[in-house]
């Protein structure tokens, strides 16, 4: 992505295709791009293997229209998180090849095509849970993955979770969205050998504490190989997932 867009330019420039000060000019927007209230990062993918994603929320929307048009600019894909319906009518107008997903409340924009890779079971314990579930599933998808989903299998019905065993144990790595108490991140992960990524969510009466209750269910998990993040952090788990991925499949190549 950004790593062979960089390679591109120095061929370029050793062809005699693109001047020395043009080549300049396109190298200093790949640190960064100033707006003077954002710092856009054309860099980060060439740094992490993947591009900087806008966070909507807290913004204002002629900043998210800005932002994401800069990144449209320069070429690359584009993914947005927790961005609301009226928000993202906004960056329509300004980006209509934008795609929206209510559910996981984020859009993307696909410039390049985007090799998927692997396998990223999202697996989430109640209907309730869905939202955190999709942001979960759709920023994996976006980040180069090969995603599935197994929505409300959780522990209070666990005969729906064993349903899909079979496709839930061969996916590389397992996103796991619950709220309640989130008991199901240990049953999944005493069962698997793939890494399980946990989502505690807000979602449960009034001694979950807002999600807090699912939370301390997962960092105490018996089951070894739980890594947790943030309630509601869909974002998150999908990211990780990506990333893990895209370690695997990188060492298969070499």
């Amino acid at each position: 992505m950004e790593k062979a867009r960089l390679k591109r330019l120095l061929e370029r420039v050793a062809k005699g295709e693109l001047s020395i000060e043009k080549a300049y000019e396109q190298l200093l927007k790949l640190p960064f791009e100033d707006m003077g209230y954002a710092k856009v990062d054309h860099h980060r993918a060439i740094r992490r293997g993947i591009p900087e994603v806008i966070m909507c929320e807290g913004k204002k929307g002629n900043e998210v229209v800005g932002i994401a048009k800069g990144v449209v600019k320069e070429g690359g894909n584009l993914l947005a998180t927790r961005c609301s319906r009226e928000l993202f009518e906004l960056v329509s107008r300004e980006i209509p090849h934008a795609v929206y997903h209510d559910e996981a409340r984020l859009f993307a924009v696909e410039q390049r095509a985007t090799e998927r890779r692997g396998k990223v079971a999202v697996v989430s314990a109640g209907t309730s849970d869905m939202n955190v579930a999709e942001e979960a599933a759709f920023t994996a998808h976006y980040l180069g993955c090969n995603v599935e989903r197994f929505y409300d299998v959780g522990v209070a019905g666990i005969h729906r979770l064993f349903s899909s065993w079979d496709e839930i144990r061969s996916a590389d790595v397992i996103v796991v969205v619950a709220g309640m108490e989130g008991a199901l991140a240990s049953v999944v992960a005493g069962i698997v050998d793939s890494p399980v990524i946990a989502v505690p969510t807000s979602v449960g009466y009034g001694a979950s504490f807002g999600g807090l209750s699912a939370l301390l269910t997962m960092l105490n998990s018996c089951a070894g190989g739980v890594t947790v993040v943030n309630i509601d952090n869909g974002f998150g788990a999908g990211y990780a997932a990506a990333n893990i991925i895209n370690k695997i499949y990188e060492a298969e190549k070499d």
